[in-house]
């Protein structure tokens, strides 16, 4: 090839050789100037021997860059901080800039593992304030080393930096591809080897900076969103420092998971198609350069969630029409990038036989699969299918998974059987090699609700069992500590607890590194109103180390969590259901099977009002969506008693009156209240009547009034 375009006259040719020299120049110096040393700690995981305060003085605020967050040690020497760096470096400079509570004598050290050190610089008389230090060594670890207080109190620092070179680099330029042949694939990024060690994402793209380090700690390699938008870029740019690449998602209807909804005709409805293919075009456009774009995964779950849209033969004609146009979407994708595969995410791989037949322009499958997870290799090989796959979610045995307890709810697995769930589901990932390309396991979440504790690694920023099982899967590095271990959660009587009574709880607690352990007590009623979060229980710790917990007012099923941290980050959570029921009343209920009418009740179902004195607390009277409403029972002739009792359903009354008569048509009231909660309403009256009424003035729901029983107790 000539070394000159033609028609380029040769002078010029020879003004370009010497710019182009010059600029080669510059270049070079360029390089020099990048190797200087570079702020390598910021952000990065740091531990600590201790902290005064895990809320305000954690040892990741000294490396946070924010001059007002600190890290403060215990009253205690020695102590010492440490931040790993991600990847050996040779350390140059290193900056203290102490808070009032300083080290008079301590040690600068670097290690390559984290256990053998090599000091650095040593001082007997430090000073305190911002202080900074020429140093020469190699190593992934930086710590600080204090071996005496200048104070009466520990040691603190605003600000910990270290500078230098290292030679581990983000994720580099170069194409990601599916490559090989059947039962032989591989995926490769820039033409290595790489296997999807990652977990699904859940914090905000703003605390990116943040929790990205941590996962890189963990050998997190990948994480896996379910949108991608203009809010992505932030996510995708931390992701590449940290050297994690990202399986970016479109998100369409229905879906099948949390968040899913929205009922598309992917037959006739060409307007939604369009748009979302034009969506889909715009971000992968904006993207498709972007180092830290690992694939494209478009969808999620649809073709499961179809089902709550449509049934029959017109089901069947809408799955085929999805994921035609997954396909649509797969070749839109390929003509804008060719350097990311393209995959769609369905739950299990019932969905697998739609996209063999529709979506051929995929590179790859994907699944989401929990305790089913290991099923999925024999799956593959049954469907004689012809792509390799990723498992998209995986993780411990799902709600939808396990069988039901006593009381008629799923049954939880533990903390410690979902920490085996993740090892279980890992290796049989692995296992099916040349196929399963790796997995993006659930969840990196920080939720604290009944889905958060079933599933999420650290909720609230609390490492479990299994957060510490993925590090070793992916790392294959152990942890010096961890996490609290609950077994033999037992909850005495649990299938009937007295509302507002006390129950007692017990379980075997241990900490492997003998910290000291708190607890807490929470409670969830998702199987009564469908409720996420969770509420404080009162409870007390007993003297043999039982738990005796009061019991809500609300009737139904509830879930009792018990908290044990370590005051080291991590906590252990066990739970299990509780039956809350009304408190035994003694005596005669005397409307039981008497006649009852009512203001009103609901005609699209058996709630007539006999079903509130008829004795079962499954069956309910409940009224129109208004003010007033009453129900009344008649007792068939004056009939002296001393205790009515209200069973309300979550449609309870705020304000409301019993009352007596013994006609029917004039009444004295002989009980009132505005303070009305729901659950049961135990109220001694000692009077004489034929007919008792209550009359609900004031809804405590936007429904209207609803009891499981109205009960009225003589001797």
């Amino acid at each position: 090839m000539n070394a000159r375009s033609p028609g380029i006259p040769a002078r010029l040719t020879a003004v370009l050789g010497a710019v182009l020299l010059l600029l080669g120049c510059l270049t070079a110096v360029a390089d020099r100037v990048s190797a200087a040393p570079s702020l390598l700690s910021q952000g990065k995981p740091a531990t600590a021997s201790s902290t005064e305060n895990t809320d305000y003085t954690p040892a990741r605020a000294a490396f946070d860059g924010d001059t007002g967050t600190r890290w403060a040690s215990a009253f205690a020497d020695p102590q010492w901080i440490q931040v790993d760096l991600g990847a050996t470096a040779s350390v140059e400079r290193i900056t203290l800039n102490w808070e009032g509570a300083y080290a008079r004598a301590f040690q600068l050290q670097v290690s390559a593992d984290g256990a053998q050190w090599t000091t650095v610089y040593s001082t007997a008389a430090g000073t305190g304030g911002a202080q900074s230090f020429n140093v020469s060594g190699t190593g992934r670890h930086v710590r600080m080393y204090g071996t005496a207080r200048a104070t009466g109190y520990g040691y603190s620092l605003w600000e910990f930096q270290v500078f230098g070179t290292t030679g581990g680099q983000p994720p580099g330029p170069g194409p990601v591809k599916v490559v090989g042949s059947q039962g032989n694939w591989q995926l490769t990024v820039g033409g290595q080897p790489y296997t999807i060690k990652g977990l699904t994402w859940g914090p905000s793209v703003a605390d990116a900076g943040r929790y990205m380090p941590d996962l890189k700690s963990m050998g997190v390699n990948t994480i896996r969103t379910w949108g991608t938008d203009a809010s992505s870029r932030p996510l995708f740019d931390t992701a590449q420092a940290n050297g994690i690449r990202v399986i970016a998602g479109f998100w369409l209807q229905p879906g099948g998971g949390p968040g899913s909804g929205g009922c598309v005709n992917y037959v006739t409805d060409t307007a939604y198609k369009t748009t979302m293919l034009g969506e889909i075009r715009n971000w992968v456009t904006t993207y498709k350069d972007h180092q830290g774009v690992l694939m494209w995964n478009v969808g999620n779950e649809s073709v499961l969630g179809l089902q709550n849209c449509y049934s029959g033969a017109e089901l069947e004609n809408q799955r085929n029409a999805y994921t035609t146009f997954v396909n649509e979407a797969a070749k839109a994708i390929h003509a804008i990038d060719v350097n990311h595969p393209v995959t769609s995410t369905d739950a299990w791989v019932g969905a697998w036989p739609y996209y063999k037949a529709n979506s051929p322009d995929l590179d790859l499958y994907a699944v989401n699969a929990y305790n089913a997870v290991c099923g999925v290799r024999q799956a593959w090989i049954d469907g004689g299918y012809t792509k390799p796959y990723i498992v998209t979610e995986a993780g411990p045995a799902g709600e939808w998974e396990v069988p039901d307890d006593a009381n008629g709810v799923p049954n939880e697995p533990t903390d410690v059987q979902k920490r085996d769930g993740y090892t279980s589901a890992w290796n049989c990932i692995t296992g099916h090699t040349g196929v399963s390309l790796g997995a993006t396991m659930f969840h990196y979440g920080l939720e604290e609700d009944f889905g958060g504790v079933w599933f999420n690694l650290l909720p609230s920023g609390q490492k479990r069992l299994s957060y510490y099982a993925v590090k070793q899967l992916y790392s294959g590095q152990g942890s010096a500590n961890t996490p609290p271990v609950i077994t033999n959660l037992n909850v005495a009587g649990a299938g009937a607890v007295a509302g507002g009574s006390q129950f007692r709880m017990t379980a075997n607690v241990s900490d492997p590194n003998g910290d000291a352990v708190t607890y807490a007590v929470k409670l969830n009623s998702k199987y009564i109103n469908d409720a996420g979060g969770f509420i404080d229980a009162p409870f007390v710790r007993n003297a043999d180390g039982s738990f005796s917990v009061t019991a809500p007012q609300m009737l139904g099923v509830w879930k009792v969590y018990l908290y044990a941290r370590d005051g080291q980050g991590n906590i252990g959570i066990e739970t299990r259901s509780i039956r809350v029921v009304p408190p035994p009343v003694s005596g005669t209920n005397l409307a039981r099977g008497r006649p009852a009418t009512a203001s009103s009740y609901q005609t699209w179902g058996d709630y007539n009002p006999g079903k509130a004195v008829d004795g079962d607390l499954t069956t309910r009277w409940a009224s129109d969506w208004a003010d007033p409403q009453w129900i009344q029972v008649d007792l068939g002739a004056p009939t002296a008693f001393r205790h009515v009792q209200l069973v309300w359903e979550t449609s309870f009354a705020r304000s409301y009156q019993i009352q007596v008569s013994n006609d029917g048509v004039g009444w004295t009231t002989v009980h009132s209240t505005t303070a009305g909660d729901g659950g049961a309403d135990d109220v001694d009256i000692n009077a004489t009547a034929r007919y008792v009424r209550v009359t609900g003035t004031q809804r405590g729901t936007e429904w209207g009034y609803s009891l499981f029983e109205f009960g009225v107790y003589g001797n």
